[in-house]
Formats: C-alpha cells, sequence, structure tokens
C-alpha cells in the first residue's frame, strides 16, 4: 500500500524516483523477519520492507523520498540510497556489488567478538555477474565469515533478461565453487522465505560459515517507474500475477481462519489511515536551508566518533626532540612506519590488519613482519587477491565500530578498489552520517625500476575526492607520527609510503607513541629566493639540489598531507619569496601541482614576483628501464625549472 501511494505521488511530481518492489515484497520482508533487529541488512532498491520491517517511521521514510532536511540523509541522497545505524541498515550506493563485501566485514566483527549473529546482503540477478559478487563471496567462503547471501533473481537486469547474463542452469549453482552451501526457493512465498532464512541463520552461526540463497521471483513494475516493462512478454506478468505473494498469503491466511474478509478490510483501513497520516506529518517539513558550513563540515566525521577518543601526544617536529623531552631512535622511514603501526595495534585491540600475505610473509615489503607472532592470525589478515572485498569488508569491520588497516601491495592496485574507496568509503559519512574508520597503505612511486605497474604515482586521483584523507610522509619522524595519526582518525586515510625512501632515508624518531598532525605541513628550510612546495621524494630532491646550490637561497615546503592541504603554510611560503615552484613526481597534467598553482594565483597573487612554476615527471607511463625512468622523473628537470623562475 505504501508503494502503491508512491506511484501516485510520483505520477504528481511529488517524488521524483521510484523502484518498486511490487512482485517481490515477500523477499525483502521474510529476509528481516527472520533475522535479530541488531543484524545489519545490506538492502538494495526493491527492498522497501526491510525499512518497514525494522520498524522505521513512515513519516521520516516519507521525508528522505522527498529529499527533504530532515530525512536520513539530509537531502543529500534519493530514494533507498541512505542507511541509519539505529536499525541496522546500510545504506547502498547505484554500484550494486559493493553491498556484499560490507556485510563480510560486519559478519568478520561478529566473528572476531564471538556474537551469535549474521549479516545479510541482497543482489540481483544481474548483480552477480560483477566481479564484487565474486570477490565477496570468496573472501566469505575463505575467511569462514557468518553471512547470508540473497539473489533477488527477478529475471531482468534493467531490461537484459536472465539468459543473456549468464549460461550457469541456475545462480545456486555458483555456491559450490566458493565452496558454500546454497539453496534456491520460491521467493514469492513469504512463509517459505522466512523459514528457509530462519534455518540458514542458525547454520550460518552455528557453522560459521556463509550460504547462498536463490529467491526466484518477479517484479510487476519497470527497473524503475521511467523505465516501463515494454521488454517484458506480457503472458510473464499473467503468471506471476498468480504468484503475487501479498494475495497468495492473504488467501492462506483466509484458508487456516487466521483472518476473515472483515479482519483484512479493518486493516487495509487502518493502513491507509496510517499512511495518510504519517504523510501529512511528511509534508509538514520546513524548507530546505542551505547551509554550507554544515555541508562542509559533514564531509568529514568528527575526531570524537559515538565517544571514543585516544589520548594521544601530538608532536610538532619543527621544534627539536630534546625540546621536546622525546627518548629516539635512528629508523629508516620503513622501520618507523612499522613502528607506529606497531603502537598502534599495542594501543587498539580492535584494530584489524588486512591485505595480501601480510602475515606469515609479513608482506611483500617486510612491515608486518613478526605482527603474526603478536597479534594473531584473527587480528593480521592475509586476503585473497581481491582488492575490492577487503576495502568493502574494512568499512564493514567500522560499522561495527573495529579500526582496520588494509595493505594495497602496491598503490597501482588500488585500481581494482576503486569504487569502494571513492563511492563508499569516501561519500558515507556525508551521505548518513557513518564514519569508516579505515587506513588504505599505498607503497608509491619509482626509482626502483618497477615499471608502469608498479612504480606509478596516482594520489591525485584520491586528493580530489571529498570524504578522503591523502597523507605522503617523506620522513621516518613523519611517518611514525602521521601513521599513528591516521589509524586514530575515524575518516578514511589513504596512507602514500615512497618505495625508494623505505630503506635509503633515515632519521631520529620518537620512541614514544605520538602523532603528526593530519593537515599541517613542515617548513623544511627557511629561504628568501624561491619557495619550493613538495612531497615524498621531491623533499629529498629539493633538500639536494638546495645543497648543492647554496648560492641560491631556497625555501622549501614539505606538505605531508595532500588533502585537506595546509593552506595557511602554503600561503606563507609563498609570502617568504615571492617565487613558487611546485615539484612532484606524479606526472604535469592532472598533478596536484595544478590545484594548488591555481589556488595560489587565485589567493596570493599580490605576493608573486614571478609565475608560479610546476616540475613533475613526463606525461607518459612511468617506463621500467632505469635509464628511461630517470628521464621520467622530475628531478631531472628541476635545475632548469628553477633557473626559469630566478629569470623573472
Amino acid at each position: 500500500m505504501i508503494e502503491e501511494k508512491m506511484l501516485v505521488l510520483l505520477r504528481q511530481g511529488k517524488i521524483s524516483k521510484w523502484f518498486s518492489g511490487i512482485g517481490q515484497e515477500a523477499i525483502a520482508v521474510g529476509a528481516t523477519l527472520a533475522l535479530q533487529e541488531d543484524e545489519w541488512i545490506m538492502p538494495l532498491h526493491r527492498n522497501l520492507g526491510v525499512f518497514t520491517t525494522r520498524n522505521m517511521p513512515l513519516q521520516k521514510l516519507f521525508k528522505q523520498w522527498q529529499g527533504a532536511q530532515d530525512g536520513y540523509s539530509k537531502g543529500r541522497e534519493r530514494s533507498f540510497h541512505f542507511g541509519n545505524r539505529e536499525h541496522h541498515i546500510c545504506g547502498m550506493i547505484s554500484h550494486l556489488g559493493p553491498q556484499l563485501a560490507i556485510a563480510d566485514g560486519v559478519a568478520l566483527a561478529y566473528k572476531l567478538r564471538k556474537e551469535q549473529k549474521v549479516s545479510l546482503a541482497f543482489t540481483g540477478d544481474g548483480g552477480t555477474s560483477e566481479g564484487d559478487f565474486h570477490e565477496a563471496l570468496n573472501t566469505a567462503a575463505v575467511w569462514d565469515l557468518p553471512v547470508i547471501f540473497i539473489i533477488e533473481n527477478n529475471g531482468y537486469g534493467l531490461s537484459t533478461p536472465v539468459n543473456e547474463q549468464y549460461r550457469c542452469i541456475n545462480l545456486i549453482d555458483k555456491a559450490k565453487g566458493y565452496g558454500m552451501e546454497g539453496i534456491r526457493i520460491d521467493g514469492n512465498n513469504l512463509l517459505e522465505v522466512y523459514d528457509t532464512i530462519k534455518g540458514v541463520r542458525e547454520y550460518c552461526i552455528n557453522n560459521q560459515k556463509p550460504y547462498l540463497i536463490e529467491c526466484m521471483t518477479f517484479r510487476m513494475r519497470g527497473h524503475e517507474e521511467a523505465s516501463g516493462t515494454k521488454y517484458v512478454p506480457q503472458d510473464l506478468f499473467k503468471l506471476w500475477e498468480m504468484k503475487d505473494p501479498i494475495k497468495n498469503y492473504e488467501q492462506f491466511l483466509l484458508e487456516n481462519n487466521v483472518l476473515n474478509e472483515t479482519t483484512i478490510a479493518t486493516i487495509r483501513k487502518e493502513f491507509k489511515e496510517k499512511i495518510e497520516s504519517e504523510l501529512a506529518i511528511g509534508y509538514d517539513s520546513k524548507p530546505m536551508v542551505v547551509d554550507t558550513e554544515a555541508e562542509m563540515e559533514d564531509v568529514y566525521a568528527r575526531t570524537e566518533v559515538r565517544g571514543q577518543k585516544t589520548e594521544v601526544r601530538v608532536v610538532d617536529n619543527s621544534e627539536s626532540n630534546s625540546d621536546l623531552g622525546l627518548q629516539t631512535s635512528e629508523l629508516r622511514l620503513i622501520d618507523a612506519i612499522k613502528d607506529g603501526l606497531h603502537q598502534s595495534m599495542q594501543k587498539h585491540p580492535n584494530l584489524i590488519l588486512m591485505g595480501q600475505d601480510i602475515a606469515e610473509y609479513g608482506g611483500a615489503f617486510k612491515i608486518t613482519e613478526g605482527f603474526v607472532e603478536e597479534f594473531g592470525k584473527a587480528r593480521v589478515r592475509n586476503t585473497p587477491l581481491c582488492e575490492s572485498a577487503i576495502v568493502g569488508a574494512a568499512l564493514g569491520l567500522s560499522l561495527e565500530g573495529y579500526k582496520s588497516m588494509m595493505e594495497m601491495q602496491f598503490a597501482d592496485f588500488a585500481t581494482v578498489g576503486f569504487n569502494q574507496i571513492i563511492n563508499n568509503l569516501a561519500k558515507i559519512h556525508y551521505r548518513w552520517g557513518q564514519n569508516a574508520d579505515v587506513v588504505i597503505r599505498m607503497p608509491t612511486g619509482g626509482g626502483v625500476g618497477a615499471g608502469p605497474f608498479h612504480s606509478q604515482s596516482n594520489e591525485a586521483w584520491f586528493v580530489k575526492t571529498p570524504g578522503l584523507k591523502v597523507v605522503y610522509p617523506s620522513t621516518p619522524i613523519d611517518a611514525k607520527g602521521l601513521m599513528i595519526a591516521a589509524i586514530n582518525d575515524p575518516n578514511p586515510v589513504l596512507f602514500f609510503e615512497h618505495k625508494a625512501l623505505y630503506r635509503s632515508v633515515s632519521g631520529e624518531v620518537p620512541e614514544e607513541y605520538y602523532e603528526i598532525e593530519i593537515g599541517k605541513a613542515r617548513h623544511v628550510r627557511e629561504g628568501d629566493e624561491v619557495s619550493i612546495i613538495t612531497y615524498g621524494a621531491g623533499v629529498h630532491w629539493a633538500e639536494d639540489y638546495a645543497a648543492e646550490h647554496p648560492e641560491i637561497s631556497i625555501d622549501i615546503l614539505d606538505l605531508r598531507t595532500l588533502l585537506p592541504l595546509d593552506y595557511f603554510a602554503i600561503r606563507e611560503a609563498v609570502q617568504r619569496t615571492g617565487r613558487v615552484l611546485l615539484l612532484h613526481e606524479d606526472t604535469l597534467i592532472g598533478g596536484i601541482g595544478g590545484e594548488i598553482a591555481a589556488w595560489i594565483a587565485e589567493n596570493c597573487f599580490g605576493l608573486l614576483d614571478a609565475p608560479v612554476l610546476r616540475c613533475a615527471s613526463l606525461d607518459t607511463p612511468i617506463p621500467f628501464n632505469l635509464e628511461l625512468e630517470q628521464n621520467f622523473m622530475a628531478k631531472g628537470r628541476l635545475d632548469e625549472t628553477v633557473q626559469k623562475l630566478l629569470s623573472y
């Protein structure tokens, strides 16, 4: 009846879009009834029954669908693209597959706490063709996770029929390939759905295993109303009309004398009155108040999340270690990262490490070597080769209050987890107030002759994504302090580590547990002729160049954090010299140097004595051959760029 009302409102232009679940309501309702109220569900477009069965107030749902400010997403999302922690519902994104991996992470949290719970995720027949389906099921099977995957097979992925989607006889046949059990059921029989999922839930908990359920059903409306149903043979509607889950359940209750026609009429009357009264309240929303400051503030979660805040010393390494009263040790950059990670594991019992080969092997670069012996396999977890699923699992852990660190074996491999990072981690807090307490370590950069798939600099891909934080230390003291700060931060942080600096750069590092503030640059060297603003390996290129050219008074600023940028420090660097050179290993086009140059031109023009110049690597993929790689690198063009800047 809610759906029917929404279709009327859609025709009246009072809501903008509707994805109808008419014809397949029994799946969402039956599945939700079979779970405990505090078990997470990851629904999709047609799962209104999840929201109503969890007793979410209709008036607020109406506000959500109208885009009102007092809806669940403050007008930032439409239809079912929202979640709610109170009701343990995780909001979907338009890319359908990622929901499945989030269920893995939630189930992992339940497993680690030895709770008698399952998570449940929905997908459609079309979604089973996506890589995320494979990754999520494979990870759940390998890790023995108590998660239920439900396929709503309604015969069409938008307009594409299943005979153009897959070649197996039944989608449930895929379960065997992952080493899990599965069953195919009548998705239009409420009692069969409820009874099956109730039993499967007990199986998953008792055996600590995942389970795949294929629910056969049919949608009586279009994928969404605008798409229509002309592509569906009309005889199918007649066939499935006889299988309507609501009419058949109603008939069952009549035949078993649970209800009579009078009772049914009374129930419908009560529902109609409730829908109209709740809709009246929903319409009573105040007009949208556009507040730019509030919009910006909601991009990131505040440091204190759900009453938890880590007390830690914040170090400003512009001061000497002796002034700070710190005991230090000489560490390489790689050892400093390891130390920060190790101390964080000791500080946070809820911190989980995940990545390919990070357990017994210690990771590709041996940063986690020895961790599994100290912290155990439950917390130091080898993963299958499925970056997308592991990023999603990290988000799922966050739903249940865990922290996680995922190691991308190389930053280049983030491409196969890109969707989860960009559309799930980064946007989730802005969309419905759920933070993503996730750190992704990104071994990056060239200088090691590893070629175009292991040495590219891809930090700029992420810097333009609101909701992420991006850090890039160049020194051991910053590497440790920023690692600790990243893990303490409740927001998703991409932690870039330059591979060529791992064992070539050393420095004094405090032995205690401390943070370097995210979002604060470091003034490396004082000068009054040229300001070089840089980060990562560029800091060492600039320092070496300054040492080789004492005749030039060079000022050096190490950004350290690329998102958010320290604009105050950038302005000060411009003010000190009036000549600015932006140096980075990334390619010129689309590199972060262009963004900073534009900001300086817009905000510091009166302080400039010359155009802002950029020194970056060639606009080609990074080559394998060392001579070609050296020619590619920005370092080889630093002198000519400095001289050009001085000529003004």
